[in-house]
């Protein structure tokens, strides 16, 4: 008898296959970590294989060590890593090129040559996105230009495009899926989100022909099953979206204004805009949180890149803790006031900024600065980087009073009190801390018939801890004002820091 629900979370640094029952209860886990790869300043690179393997790997791991049968599980649902490109051959399945990651920045100076032009507010316009590196479709077209042949053969119709989801769709099922569903396909800048459907003239601007582009389904779907090499018999597969979508479903912020935000390798604030597609004036992006039964609800959402990747460059870059969890002992005893600010743009800045040649830097140092002060200004960041998503909402004329956390990062106390408190609205960390990988378990459930509606998982979702502001205001609009004097340090593209 069928029991489980197998989420599928292909992560920037990690893949993880966890096992839901259909309580939503953790049932089992496995995870595997993935080298990553810097050819050039900017250029972030995987390889596909690594992707397909960690994910083949951990998948069947989770089942082995828990005896679980694959005809014990309903289905699969499938998260992942958004904008990250992938272009392989259709009748063999391999990648000619690496996977080329969301917070690779080589296209900046073809975005820079478009934005002389009217092509920033037909992109907008049509996509809701913002002409940035960060997308998809200009990550398709340098692969189209710098490998040999790859154009001749795209345009013979030989070459398939995929985000994260779908190229692992396509090896799960033997080659016989290419598809995606609207959320992923929202992040491309090749998808319409008014229509739903791929835009003739952006293909055009961006030359990318239509034969590689996959069929775009709803986040709850029939997408194919498994073959039957992959875990002994076929598993269907009935749920994807992209991580951050996946959140803002496993956060159960179904209802019109409601908030979450993921600190995972960047940070991402979601808001829940319902039926309407709202145009942000402050540089925000407007994305498909999900689409069910062939109807889309959209959000507005702010994206960062670096969150806990910033603590991963502590612990691994200046080695200051042997591992991220010590980073809460070591800074329990700093006050919040410390002086120093790390605006960790290492690969630029995301929203509301969008300045892809600014560069990280630390700003206040003294004698007196140390290891502590240090650390505590890393965790500070993502706490000073939501509070500019969150003045950039409040400029559209939405702010979330309360917001719905998730990811590595949420376990630090320390951490989720000051990000309460500069950003003077309550945090909520939920009893179930993989929420991206829940989910796109109901997206799955909700196919399969495990799950009724949207309500039956709004009143499944619990509260943990529940963090409220105690800063005043005075001091929280201090320290806002510091670090948004140090970002404009950092900023290449000037007018870009001017919020």
């Amino acid at each position: 008898m069928s029991k489980y629900i197998l989420s599928i979370d292909q992560g920037t640094t990690s893949s993880r296959a966890i096992l839901f029952t259909k309580d939503a209860d953790v049932f089992g886990t496995a995870q595997q970590g993935f080298s990553q790869h810097f050819p050039k300043n900017g250029w972030v690179e995987h390889d596909p294989y690594d992707i397909w393997q960690t994910v083949l790997s951990t998948s069947r791991e989770v089942l082995t060590k828990n005896n679980v049968k694959p005809e014990e599980v309903i289905a699969i649902g499938i998260t992942n890593q958004r904008e990250t490109t992938l272009v392989w051959n259709k009748k063999t399945g391999k990648a000619i090129y690496n996977a080329i990651v969301w917070q690779d920045r080589r296209t900046s100076d073809y975005c820079e040559s478009l934005s002389t032009n009217d092509f920033c507010q037909t992109i907008s316009d049509k996509t809701g996105l913002i002409l940035d590196p960060y997308f998809s479709a200009t990550k398709i077209r340098w692969i189209l230009d710098n490998v040999e042949g790859a154009r001749e053969q795209a345009l013979a119709g030989e070459l398939a495009f995929g985000t994260v989801d779908t190229y692992l769709l396509w090896h799960l099922t033997g080659g016989k899926e290419h598809r995606t569903d609207a959320t992923n396909a929202s992040r491309t800048m090749l998808f319409n989100i008014h229509t739903q459907q791929w835009d003739p003239e952006l293909l055009d601007l961006f030359e990318v022909p239509e034969s590689m582009l996959p069929e775009v389904m709803d986040s709850a779907d029939e997408f194919g099953s498994t073959s039957d090499n992959i875990f002994g018999s076929p598993i269907r597969i009935c749920g994807i979206a992209g991580d951050q979508q996946a959140a803002l479903v496993g956060h159960a912020c179904f209802e019109q204004g409601m908030a979450k935000s993921t600190y995972g390798t960047g940070c991402f604030l979601m808001l829940n805009t319902g039926e309407k597609a709202l145009t942000s004036e402050n540089r925000l992006l407007t994305t498909v949180a999900y689409r069910l039964n062939g109807k889309s609800t959209y959000a507005i959402e702010g994206s960062i890149f670096m969150a806990g990747a910033t603590m991963q460059w502590i612990v691994e870059g200046l080695k200051l803790l042997s591992h991220a969890g010590e980073s809460e002992s070591i800074v329990k005893d700093v006050p919040l006031d410390h002086g120093v600010f790390l605006v960790p743009s290492f690969t630029g800045l995301g929203a509301p900024y969008w300045d892809p040649n600014a560069r990280g830097a630390i700003l206040g140092l003294t004698r007196d600065s140390g290891i502590s002060t240090i650390v505590a200004a890393a965790l500070q960041s993502v706490g000073y980087q939501t509070k500019d998503l969150q003045k950039a909402m409040e400029r559209d004329g939405l702010r979330p009073s309360v917001l719905r956390v998730d990811g590595g990062m949420v376990k630090n106390n320390w951490a989720m009190a000051f990000l309460s408190n500069i950003l003077g609205a309550t945090v909520e960390r939920p009893t179930v801390s993989e929420t991206t990988s829940l989910g796109v378990a109901y997206l799955a459930g909700l196919q399969a018939g495990v799950y009724e509606s949207t309500e039956q998982l709004s009143k499944m979702w619990t509260c943990d801890h529940r963090f409220e502001p105690t800063m005043s205001v005075d001091e929280r609009n201090e320290l806002y004002a510091k670090w948004q004097h140090c970002v404009a340090q950092v900023c290449l593209t000037n007018d870009s820091c001017d919020q």
